[in-house]
């Protein structure tokens, strides 16, 4: 399946592990439409880990846990469809899944076929347990192949946790997306370490297979399966403003049935849902800025239309201000152009005079423009 933009969704995994069952999917696909996130376009929800019986049946195929499934995955699906959404689950390249339930290894094709029967639109692929002799490009090209010939149009979301180099050979494999990084958990110190691990990976990104830099904490508060310290508000805003700049698949992790108004104003701001799903799906670029230290990251993107996002990031302690030359977005003063930006987060509006930007910024906080340009 061919995604032009990043993938929006839910999955499960980070508030609920395997504290999954029929009711809650069904509750958050109503949540998802009577909250506005499928209009805004989160329209995936993702079933992790912990669905399935611990043996697969007589023909060797997976079976659903009727405890938390008692009408089956078909009927779960059909909810879900009926609300307008699509319906993904999860698998595993190894013998076993991550939490120890019959992976998909040597069962590709049939598990596939199973997926299909089902109505599984989006397939979560982790890499836990698999073999050590067989290198990861060719398990995730196996069940890439297995997929595209199922009948159904399936998006193939690769978790191999950018192990193996992956972003060397994954867009070989069919997947639509892959992640780049092991596990997020709700912490600061997680969001910034899986930040900075993307300096190198940003040209692997890109329309029909995107860097997936894992699930968003937005909203957790330091509850649930990955819910250690938790997060301020104004972490969880940058959090954000970061996987959306950088062009992640956006999937929601926390329990949206509950969420305050906080949440759901970071998770639903349009203009960053805009930039994250600008259709040119253009790599951003790290800026070097003037006088700006390690956890000062300073990017721009170019988007449609000519416009240009500038991303500032104080991923400190510290308040930081951030001092950025035109000229390295490609516009010094003997262009007689400048730039005039809105703030996505404040709608403040400004021209940027002596082809410079400054912006003072409160520990972890950032601010993310879009701009045009125009004539000094």
């Amino acid at each position: 399946m061919i995604k032009l933009t990043p993938p929006m969704g839910w999955n499960s995994w980070n508030t609920f592990g395997e504290n999954i069952s029929e009711k809650l999917i069904m509750e958050t696909a109503d949540t998802m439409v009577s909250e506005g996130l499928l209009e805004k376009g989160y329209e995936y929800l993702v079933i992790d880990d912990c669905w399935s019986l611990k043996e697969r049946d007589e023909k060797g195929r997976l079976v659903a846990d009727p405890a938390k499934f008692p009408n089956g995955m078909k009927a779960v699906a059909d909810y879900v469809h009926s609300r307008g959404l699509k319906f993904g689950m999860y698998s595993c390249a190894g013998n076993l899944t991550c939490a120890g339930y019959p992976g998909s290894f040597e069962h590709e094709f049939i598990d596939a076929d199973t997926f299909a029967s089902w109505g599984v639109d989006f397939l979560k692929y982790d890499y836990c347990y698999h073999s050590p002799i067989i290198p990861g490009k060719y398990l995730y090209r196996r069940m890439g192949l297995a997929l595209e010939n199922c009948g159904r149009d399936i998006l193939f979301s690769a978790c191999s946790w950018g192990a193996d180099e992956t972003h060397e050979w994954i867009k070989e494999t069919g997947a639509g997306m892959w992640r780049s990084t092991g596990d997020i958990f709700d912490t600061w110190e997680s969001v910034k370490d899986l930040t900075k691990q993307q300096a190198r990976l940003h040209p692997y990104n890109g329309v029909g297979c995107f860097n997936d830099m894992d699930m968003l904490v937005v909203g957790m508060y330091g509850k649930g399966n990955v819910g250690l310290a938790g997060c301020s508000d104004v972490q969880y805003k940058t959090h954000y403003s970061i996987w959306a700049f950088m062009g992640s698949p956006l999937m929601i992790g926390c329990d949206i049935r509950s969420m305050n108004q906080a949440t759901k104003d970071i998770l639903m701001n349009p203009e960053l849902i805009a930039i994250n799903q600008d259709k040119l799906c253009r790599q951003p670029v790290r800026l070097a800025g003037i006088w700006a230290g390690e956890d000062l990251l300073l990017y721009s993107r170019q988007l449609d239309n000519g416009d240009l996002a500038i991303g500032l990031f104080n991923m400190g302690e510290n308040k930081a201000m951030a001092n950025l030359n035109l000229d390295e977005v490609g516009l010094p003063m003997s262009t007689g152009k400048t730039l005039r930006l809105k703030e996505v987060w404040t709608g403040e509006e400004r021209t940027v005079t002596n082809a410079t930007l400054r912006k003072e910024l409160a520990p972890f906080d950032c601010a993310v423009y879009r701009g045009k340009v125009v004539d000094l």
